[in-house]
């Protein structure tokens, strides 16, 4: 009896330790999410192609004629982005 009450400490102690490690791991990756939707694009070349875009597809009435692709996810955020803002009117001009 007296080894099953040290097996029950043992898996208590172990549940505890992996409660507290994922609990860290989740804090730690919850925030990288948020941080990349408060990003700012606005002096990234790609985010500047997608505003010309979106603000030339606006002013002709269509609905995201250039299907841009780039190499890296964060260039094509960037030009998502700046698509979105331009097509939406919502970026002063900057020249």
């Amino acid at each position: 009896m007296r080894m099953n009450w040290k097996q029950c400490v043992w898996v208590v102690a172990m549940a505890m330790c992996f409660g507290l490690t994922g609990g860290t791991a989740r804090s730690a990756t919850s925030a990288s999410p948020q941080e990349q939707h408060d990003q700012d694009y606005s002096k990234n070349k790609n985010y500047q192609v997608g505003v010309r875009d979106g603000r030339d597809d606006n002013a002709h009435n269509r609905d995201h004629s250039k299907k841009r692709k780039f190499k890296k996810d964060e260039d094509q955020k960037a030009y998502e982005s700046g698509y979105q803002s331009g097509h939406q009117g919502n970026q002063p001009d900057h020249r």
